[in-house]
């Protein structure tokens, strides 16, 4: 029988494109729970897993507490309903979020428009009055 796939901190940063010192960081909320050999760290098929979620999570833009927080309740609930319901109010609340932002953004940058509108048009302006 084959022993299940283990892996360095510098194969997972390779993998990933992050940094040992990341993985680091990850371990250190609690997120990643490498095994050790002497003072190497020697993460598992479920690390390596559990790190292509944070970092999903992290490209969604989910704090680590959220990415925490939907762990825990998959470990706690493996039928996953109560993890995929939280993950749909998540969703939700992170698209708000977003929709909201991307509202802000179109106003400043109307006003941003506006703005330069005016500028031009004075500039205009100074230009006939003074050629």
């Amino acid at each position: 029988m084959r022993a299940p796939p283990t892996y360095s901190i510098s194969e997972l940063a390779h993998e990933f494109d992050i940094t040992p010192r990341t993985i680091r960081y990850y371990e250190d909320e609690g997120l990643l729970t490498p095994a050790r050999e002497g003072q190497t760290r020697v993460y598992s098929a479920r690390d390596r897993t559990r790190l292509k979620l944070i970092l999903r999570g992290k490209r969604l833009g989910f704090s680590l507490a959220e990415v925490r927080e939907l762990f825990a309740m998959y470990e706690a609930d493996p039928s996953s309903r109560t993890q995929l319901g939280s993950m749909i109010a998540m969703i939700d609340a992170k698209r708000g979020s977003l929709l909201q932002q991307l509202e802000d953004i179109a106003m400043v940058l109307a006003e941003l428009e506006a703005a330069e509108q005016r500028c031009r048009g004075a500039l205009e302006e100074l230009n006939f009055l003074q050629g």
